[in-house]
């Protein structure tokens, strides 16, 4: 991008993005690698100010006669010119984004490769926000990568919500149960892997009044949406008894236990409690040395399982392993390690000997 700004302020820019990630990208110390120029002397190459924090993989020249070649870097950090610089700059950028948006293959090697930093403007960028959110991509579980708008263009009769699911990676992602009713109704739901994920989604709440919502938060309803192979369905049953028996036998090992309309397969599945810490983030910051004592977790049921259906024959220690290896399993899936692996093993072992 090169171009030169003319009337209040007047400056020269030559910007380009680079087809590589510079390896310091996410290094928290990485400064702007736009150098700044005041009448072609140059003033600095690591300058906070001139371009936000997303638009850090940018490499290029500004230069200004609007400056004063005496400026420091710490007046320039204040300097309204400056600002009305960094808005003209940003504001032909994304300009620039949109119009090279419609090369579907182009854009998507851009994003790629810096889309994990450009979403950080989701984030931090209040102001810019909805421009921004123009720009954004996202892999879906149909295997496209979508727009936002591409997205609610597709969404499903009754659906009345924009659903994603995070997690460490794309394979951990698509093998969540938490995932089968959505696939079960043909629901669309975006993979969201990277770390700023967990940040920008509670932020931004909404797209053209269509709520975000995580695929991992309890009290999911689906009855509204139909799906392509919808039936009449079977009522599963009532499970309130085994409900009961879960909650007495893992004690305060989860926050509750609830009947499930999400799970298809699987047994059982762990979710977060509605406007609650989502699991994922939990373990981020767990793994940064942060407690995730205050996460509400929850067990989920699939009332139509046979395993479920067997747990109203058990009672007092047989209950009990059987209840705690629902819960590991449902720990193992989502990624989480099992607290006591001795004990798991123990009781898995216990379990093998009599089924077999």
């Amino acid at each position: 991008l090169h171009y030169r700004a003319e009337g209040a302020i007047e400056y020269t820019a030559l910007l380009f993005i680079p087809s590589q990630k510079p390896f310091d990208l996410f290094h928290p110390d990485r400064k702007s690698q736009v150098r700044l120029y005041v009448n072609r002397v140059f003033i600095s190459d690591q300058l906070d100010g001139l371009l936000p924090r997303y638009f850090r993989f940018l490499r290029g020249v500004v230069d200004s006669s609007d400056l004063p070649l005496n400026i420091s870097r710490e007046m320039l950090q204040d300097n309204p010119t400056l600002r009305k610089i960094q808005g003209g700059l940003v504001k032909r950028l994304i300009k620039d984004l949109k119009e090279r948006a419609g090369d579907a293959e182009s854009y998507g090697t851009f994003w790629k490769t810096f889309g994990a930093v450009f979403k950080e403007g989701l984030y931090e960028d209040f102001e810019r926000r909805d421009d921004l959110m123009d720009l954004a991509r996202f892999t879906t579980t149909h295997g496209e990568v979508v727009s936002f708008k591409d997205y609610a263009a597709r969404m499903k009769d009754g659906q009345d919500a924009i659903y994603y699911i995070t997690g460490e990676n794309l394979t951990a992602v698509k093998a969540s149960p938490q995932l089968e009713g959505f696939a079960a109704k043909g629901i669309e739901v975006l993979l969201l892997t990277d770390p700023i994920d967990e940040f920008w989604v509670t932020s931004v709440n909404a797209y053209d009044k269509k709520p975000l919502k995580s695929v991992a938060e309890s009290g999911t309803d689906l009855s509204k949406v139909k799906g392509p192979d919808d039936k009449p369905e079977e009522p599963a049953g009532d499970v309130s008894a085994v409900i009961e028996k879960l909650k007495t036998a893992l004690g305060d090992a989860v926050a509750d236990v609830r009947a499930s309309m999400r799970l298809t397969e699987s047994p059982v599945c762990l979710v977060s409690d509605t406007g609650g810490m989502s699991l994922h983030l939990a373990r981020m910051l767990k793994q940064h040395g942060e407690s995730d004592a205050g996460i509400r977790k929850i067990l989920e049921v699939n009332p139509k399982h046979a395993l479920i259906k067997r747990f109203e024959g058990l009672e007092g220690e047989a209950l009990t392993d059987a209840a705690l290896l629902l819960l590991d399993q449902a720990r193992i899936v989502e990624g989480e390690a099992v607290p006591d692996p001795a004990a798991f093993a123990r009781r898995l072992a216990k379990v093998m000997e009599h089924g077999l």
